[in-house]
Parts: C-alpha cells; sequence; structure tokens
C-alpha cells in the first residue's frame, strides 16, 4: 500500500504543487518570522554586550532620591583602590536647532557629556573625532541626517536660559541602541559643556574602568546606589531600551497562524477533490484486497509527505525572507542591529511540526471519506464531485444559527454595551471568529445565488463562455465554498483593518477639531519647562492680519489635596475659540475668587460648592462657578487670569492659539505667525491641517504594514483557486473536449475559465468584505468611545477590482493546459 502511495504522488506530482506551495508559503512566514527576531535579539545582545563590556563597574542612581548621582561620588569612586578611571554621564535636555532657526524634533534633544578618549568611551565615531573643547560638539549620526548638519558645520543649542550658544561640529557619532535618543536625537559636549547646557547639577550614571572589584566600589558609594559590573549593565541596558523581540515575535506569529489556516482550507479542498476523483481507483483497491485502514493510512501518508515537502521548502524560503526583511528595513533607515544569523534548531522543528501537521489534520475528514468508497464503485461511472442539488440539512442550519448568533451577539455586547478597552476588544474579536465559522458553514448555501449575481454582467458581456463559466461556478457549491473561504478570511481582514483605519481617522479628525479648534498653535517642545514670553502673544494681537489670540497657561498645584496643573485662559476665548460643554453653573460666572473644573477632576462636584486650591501662595477656598465637559484645550482646573498671577507669579505662556482674520488668506497669516516667532527659536508653530496629516499619515503607515502581513494569506487562497481549477481543468477534460468539437474556441475555452475563476475570487472578495465592514465597525466601537464609522469605498472596490484581477491571472495556466489538450485525446480519456 505504501509503494502505491508514493506511485500516486510521482503520477500527481503537477496536482500537489501547489498544495505544497500553500503550506510552504505558510511554514516560510513563520521560518522568516523565527529568524527575523533571533537574529535581530542576538545583534541587540551583541551590541549591548560589547558596549558595557567596555567598563568594569558602573554606578546608577537606583533608590536616590533626586535620581541623580552628586558630583562629590565621582571624586570618592576615583580614590578607590583599583580604579584607573572614572567618568560621570551628565544627561539632560539640550534643545538642538534645524537649519530652519526652530529647535528640531517634538521633544528636545538629548544633551550627553561623552569623553574623548579611553576605555570609558562606549560609543563610535562614525565621521570626524569626539569634542575636546567648550566649543565644539557632536552628533548622532541619525540626528545629523534628519538636520542635514555636516562634521565642519555650526550647529546652535539653547541653553537652560533660552539662549542659542554655536558650536562647531566635530563629528558624528554611534550612541548604540537608546531609545530615548533614536526618538529624541542628541548632541554631545565635554563633561563641562553638557553640565552648562542641560543645567543638571548631578550625573545619571558613573563608569568606571580598572581592575577595582564591583564590591570595592560598592562600599565606597554606600547602599544609595545601584552598582553594576559591565555585564549586569548590558543586560539592564537591553531591558531598559525595549530589546526584548517576544512581542513583535508574537504579532507576526499571529499573522503567520493567518496564513497556515489558509492554508488549511486549502489543502482540505485539494485533497476532498483528489480522493473525489480517485473513487474508481480508490473502490478498485478495495476490490483487490485493500482494508479501510489502508487507504485512510494511503491518504494520510501522501498528506504527511506533501506537508513534509511544502515545509521543507518554506524552511528555505523563510530563511531567505527573514534576512531579506532584515535587509529591507535597514535600507529604509531602521538601523536594526544584525547579529549572526540565526536558524536555530527550535525553529526548524517548530516549522516542519507546525507545516506537516497542519497539512495532516486538513486531509484528515478527507481520508475518511476515502475509507467509504465501497468496491462496487469500480464498477460504475460517477458524476462529477459536488454537483447536484445541494441539501442544506438541519445539522447546517443549526450550527450556522449557533455559531453566527453566538458572534454577532458577543461582536455587539463588545461594540455597544462593555466599556471600551481591551475587554471589549477581545469581546469583538472572539465574536468575529466564531461569525467566520458560521459564515464557512453557511456559505454552500450562498454560493448560487451570490455566482448568478456577480456572474450576471460578464455572461452578458462574454456571451455563451460567460454563461458557461456562471454555470461552472455553481454548479458545485461545496467545492467552490471551500475554495472561496480562504479568500474571505483574507479580504475580510484586509477590510476590517481598512474600516478601524478609516474610522479612526475619523474620529480623530473630529476630535483635533474640537481640540484644535484653531488656525495655529504655539506651543515650546513637548516635556520643556520653557514658556512662551507674553509679549509675542500681545505683538500677534496688535496684527491686523490675526483676528483672535487666546493665551493658555498653567502650574502644578493641589486640588483637595491632590496634585492638579491649575491653568487659566484670554477669557475672551471662552465661548468664541474654545467652546467647551456646561455641565453644571456657566464658565460666564468665572470671577475672582471662583474655579471652573472639568467634570474629569470634579468628581461629584457641582457649581456652588468650595473647594481648597493649593497654590504657591498656599491654600485658597474657591467657589466652584462651573463644571464643564469635552476635549477642549482648556486647563482641567480653570481659574480667572488675574487670579492665576496671584497664586502663581507672571508666568510665561503655556501655549498660544491664533486664528487668523476673515479674508486673511494662509500664506499672509502664517508668515505672520514666522516672523513674530523668528527671534524665538524654542517656540514651534503647529497647524491643525499639519497635525491631521501626521496622524493620518501613521494610520496609512500601519494600514500598510497590516496589509502587506495580510497580504500573504490571500497569496495563498488564490494559489488554492488556481488548484482547484486546475484540477476542475483534469475533471472535465472530456466536457471541454466536447465543447471545442461543438465549435468552442480555443480562445473561448480559455475565457470561459478565467471568468469562472474570476466569479470565484469575487464571491471571496464579497463575502470578506461584508464581514470585514461588519466587523471593523464593532472594532471601532470597542476600541474608541463615541467612534465615527467611516466606510472607505475607494479601497474596497480596490479590493474587489484586484480580487477579480488576481482571480484572472490564478487562471492562466488552468486554461491554457485546457486549450491546449487533443480534442481526440480528451473525448477517448476516462
Amino acid at each position: 500500500m505504501l509503494k502505491t502511495t508514493l506511485a500516486g504522488l510521482r503520477a500527481r506530482k503537477l496536482r500537489l504543487l501547489l498544495t505544497a506551495l500553500a503550506i510552504t508559503l505558510g511554514v516560510g512566514f513563520i521560518t522568516g518570522t523565527f529568524v527575523l527576531t533571533d537574529t535581530m535579539q542576538a545583534g541587540y545582545d551583541q551590541k549591548f554586550a560589547a558596549s558595557a563590556g567596555k567598563i568594569a563597574v558602573a554606578v546608577r542612581p537606583g533608590k536616590a532620591p533626586d535620581r541623580r548621582l552628586p558630583a562629590e561620588l565621582l571624586t570618592k569612586i576615583r580614590s578607590v583602590s583599583g580604579v584607573t578611571d572614572a567618568h560621570g554621564i551628565v544627561r539632560g535636555d539640550s534643545p538642538l536647532l534645524g537649519k530652519d532657526g526652530r529647535a528640531f524634533g517634538d521633544l528636545p534633544t538629548v544633551g550627553l557629556s561623552l569623553p574623548a578618549a579611553g576605555a570609558l568611551r562606549r560609543y563610535d565615531v562614525v565621521a570626524g573625532r569626539a569634542p575636546a573643547a567648550a566649543d565644539e560638539a557632536v552628533l548622532h549620526e541619525d540626528t545629523a541626517k534628519s538636520t542635514g548638519h555636516r562634521v565642519g558645520d555650526t550647529v546652535k543649542v539653547l541653553g537652560p536660559d533660552g539662549t542659542p550658544r554655536a558650536f562647531r561640529l566635530v563629528g558624528t557619532v554611534d550612541l548604540g541602541i537608546d531609545g530615548d535618543v533614536s526618538y529624541r536625537g542628541a548632541v554631545g559636549f565635554t563633561s563641562a559643556t553638557a553640565t552648562a547646557m542641560t543645567g543638571e547639577k548631578g550625573f545619571t550614571e558613573i563608569d568606571v574602568v580598572g581592575p577595582a572589584a564591583r564590591d570595592a566600589v560598592a562600599t565606597a558609594v554606600g547602599g544609595s546606589y545601584e552598582v553594576l559590573t559591565g555585564r549586569q549593565l548590558g543586560d539592564r541596558l537591553a531591558a531598559e531600551n525595549g530589546s526584548d523581540t517576544a512581542v513583535l515575535r508574537i504579532a507576526l506569529l499571529l499573522f503567520g497562524l493567518v496564513s497556515l489556516l489558509v492554508s488549511a482550507i486549502v489543502i482540505y479542498n485539494t485533497f476532498t477533490i483528489l480522493i473525489a476523483q480517485r473513487m474508481r481507483e480508490l473502490a478498485l483497491l478495495r476490490c483487490v484486497g485493500a482494508t479501510r485502514r489502508q487507504v485512510f493510512g494511503g491518504v494520510v501518508v501522501e498528506a504527511a509527505v506533501v506537508g513534509l515537502a511544502g515545509s521543507l521548502l518554506g524552511l528555505a524560503a523563510g530563511a531567505g525572507l527573514g534576512a531579506a526583511a532584515l535587509s529591507l528595513i535597514n535600507f529604509l533607515g531602521g538601523d536594526l542591529p544584525v547579529g549572526a544569523f540565526s536558524l536555530g534548531v527550535s525553529t526548524v522543528v517548530v516549522a516542519l511540526f507546525a507545516g506537516i501537521t497542519v497539512t495532516v489534520v486538513s486531509a484528515l475528514l478527507p481520508a475518511r471519506a476515502a475509507t467509504r468508497v465501497a468496491p462496487i464503485a469500480a464498477l460504475r461511472s460517477e458524476p462529477e464531485p459536488g454537483t447536484g442539488r445541494l441539501r442544506i440539512g438541519r445539522p447546517r442550519i443549526a450550527v450556522t444559527v449557533l455559531l453566527g448568533g453566538l458572534g454577532l451577539g458577543l461582536a455587539a455586547v463588545g461594540a455597544l454595551v462593555a466599556p471600551t478597552g481591551p475587554s471589549a476588544l477581545v469581546m469583538t474579536a472572539v465574536g468575529g471568529a466564531l461569525a467566520f465559522l458560521g459564515a464557512i458553514a453557511l456559505m454552500p448555501a450562498l454560493v448560487r445565488p451570490l455566482a448568478r449575481m456577480i456572474g450576471a454582467l460578464p455572461a452578458r458581456l462574454a456571451g455563451v463562455p460567460g454563461r458557461l463559466a456562471m454555470e461552472n461556478s455553481r454548479r458545485a457549491p461545496g467545492r467552490t465554498a471551500t475554495t472561496t473561504i480562504a479568500l474571505t478570511i483574507g479580504v475580510g481582514l484586509v477590510t476590517l483593518f481598512a474600516v478601524l483605519g478609516a474610522s479612526v481617522k475619523a474620529t480623530a479628525s473630529e476630535m483635533i477639531r474640537a481640540q484644535f479648534p484653531v488656525d495655529y498653535l504655539l506651543q515650546t517642545q513637548v516635556s520643556s519647562d520653557r514658556t512662551i514670553p507674553r509679549a509675542l502673544a500681545d505683538g500677534l494681537r496688535a496684527d491686523p492680519r490675526i483676528g483672535s489670540v487666546a493665551q493658555v497657561r498653567w502650574a502644578d498645584g493641589r486640588l483637595d489635596g491632590t496634585e492638579r496643573r491649575i491653568g487659566t485662559v484670554t477669557r475672551s476665548a471662552i465661548g468664541t475659540m474654545i467652546k467647551p460643554e456646561p455641565k453644571s453653573g456657566s464658565l460666564t460666572d468665572l470671577r475672582p475668587g471662583t474655579v471652573a473644573l472639568h467634570q474629569g477632576v470634579a468628581g461629584d462636584r457641582v457649581a456652588g460648592q468650595s473647594i481648597e486650591l493649593t497654590t504657591r501662595q498656599g491654600p485658597k477656598r474657591l467657589t466652584v462657578a462651573a463644571v464643564f465637559a469635552g476635549e477642549v484645550p482648556l486647563p482641567a482646573v480653570l481659574v480667572p487670569e488675574r487670579d492665576f498671577d496671584s497664586y502663581f507669579g507672571a508666568l510665561g505662556d503655556t501655549a498660544v492659539y491664533l486664528n487668523a482674520k476673515d479674508g486673511v488668506d494662509a500664506v499672509a497669516a502664517r508668515s505672520v505667525v514666522d516672523a513674530a516667532t523668528k527671534d524665538h527659536p524654542a517656540v514651534r508653530v503647529a497647524s491643525a491641517a499639519s497635525i491631521k496629516d501626521q496622524f493620518s499619515g501613521a494610520i496609512d503607515t500601519m494600514l500598510m504594514i497590516f496589509g502587506g502581513l495580510l497580504g500573504l494569506a490571500i497569496v495563498i487562497a488564490l494559489f488554492g483557486i488556481a488548484n482547484t481549477l486546475t484540477l476542475s481543468v483534469v475533471e472535465r477534460t472530456r466536457e471541454s473536449a466536447l465543447l471545442r468539437a461543438l465549435g468552442l474556441t480555443r480562445r473561448q475555452l480559455r475565457g470561459m475559465l478565467s471568468v469562472e475563476s474570476m466569479i470565484m475570487a469575487l464571491i471571496g472578495a464579497l463575502t470578506g468584505v461584508v464581514l470585514g465592514t461588519l466587523f471593523g465597525w464593532a472594532a471601532t466601537r470597542a476600541v474608541l468611545e463615541g467612534a465615527l464609522f467611516r466606510l472607505p469605498y475607494t479601497q474596497i472596490l480596490v479590493f474587489m477590482a484586484l480580487a477579480a484581477l488576481a482571480g484572472l491571472i490564478a487562471a492562466v495556466l488552468p486554461a491554457r493546459r485546457a486549450a491546449r489538450a487533443s480534442i481526440v485525446e480528451s473525448l477517448a480519456a476516462e
């Protein structure tokens, strides 16, 4: 029986090639994920170990109250026996100015002290040299690329007082893996200059070299500080900078599992058709003595061989995929560390186990069906499998109602009842999975009406071949259903993310409109304690091209003992530029001695009650004038302007909101704003349009990544359509020959099969779009409270058009084979 099975494999190697390719792609994705993450992890480990391995001991703040190491501690460490040198790392904010004279980045650039040479230099000089004089500086290489600065240029950096200071750029450096530096950028100085430019009074770390033991340094510094060896520091840096690739691996493996699920459907469908086509062959085996167990085992062995072949190919493809992904990410500027190429034994075992298991499990039901072939079947001719009248039995109806109803119910609860958050999203995801299973159960009943609807236009335009294609797609609803379900899953997930992205963008745009109801926003960098001089807003208010100006200021205080930000805003802006939603009282009653509260901090307080506000002038008893709601750019604790100045002093503005005067075009208004802020390099200018563009760009990038990852599942599904069509062509050899004999040309035959493939692809795509849209809405409601639903019509039409095109491409080889077959030989075929 084994010899018979292997001989059958050799005879049907072309038919099983597409099946092996389906599993190859799924296993390749999983293998590529492990190769990518393992190689990245090796690179992280090597880089951190190499950096920290240059020093003997590192002293860090640990439980120190101010999270800084005092300067005298460096002197004490240098006096320890066995310490040959020590360096205190100064780290703080040093805003770098770009070539446009504005502060670079959304956050202040990191300012660092960098030792010029010796074992304490844990960074690499990419170009030039390290800073050695007070007027010299270096930039992190990525920062230099972003700002366009080169070695030899003059760069300007803001000091603690906001005054720009010029430095000569003497080099660019690679500071290793540092999440803060990667996001904010960095500028390096000598130790004394770093202290002056950052305003920091201590060190964030002291690095020690020499044969000194860790215990000796720990004894010298005392128990308040953390003392680590170089190896321990490397492990700590790896943890602090997020080099653990487990999260990335899990995320990618989820997409790999989707690909394997789609592969399983393709394999199941392929083996179902193959078993149906081999009814007479299996019956003859039964006639000559083969038992049911032997027939079952033969099919399982066949599946295992196909799974092994596909998995081995997937291992090879995945290894190349992982390496290519690393190269592509670094080519696009990702700057990922790359260690030695890693294809571990565990990766090989997991990939082979997944591929073979999925293939064998997918073939179990067809194998069981093979054991039911009666020996008498060898003596009669069987109709094409899957044809005939489809009966929707009670079990299928029960399963569809149970899974579909439960899935829709869970999704509805997650979207409409459960509080917005992770639990609602999980509930929606589970509901979506159940509903997809219900759709799988119902799909055979949907094939014929969907095929008639989708095929109506091709049937009218393509004439006889089009009508034949529509009828062919309807004649075997069970087969068509299992073929198209694979595409339904892929297109459904892509549509879900498209709907989610469009809805999130629409919701965010509405929130930005509510929170940012002005033309321009002036503010300093995020996390910066610098403020905007009040004179800047006064000057803009006097310009005839500016319609309205609102100044916002805030400071830290306490509300009934709880730390809160207390602020004020230009009174005339309330109700005009900024429109909060009143919940209790009225903001027009905000007068000296009163306070307005956002409902998020008000709790159960209402207008008329008194509260205690702690300011720099001590505790103040104030009356609540109003409680307001809405996503508005107001401090949560709002007091009148004069009261704020009395409580906290004449502070500068935290933010300034501007509206251009009616009739003034955007270019003129922006020129006014730019001219006014020219002498204030720390002030950044943003507009509502730019914020929306940035957010939309981030969402679009995310959708491109998800679409690319899910694209593999769609490719596998299309292999399934091509496989089904190929097997169907073999199955309908005599029928195709008869059509040719009756006058159908080769071109018309190819057209018939192409349209049939396109109809199958569109059935799967349409079902996926409907399910994806439904659960995209549910996911949006589960993620965002008060979310707006948006249907991306253009993207959905593109999905459908691409599915139709892919269906036509999938039919190229099967149609070519059918058209090239000899009419006489085909009519004589059994």
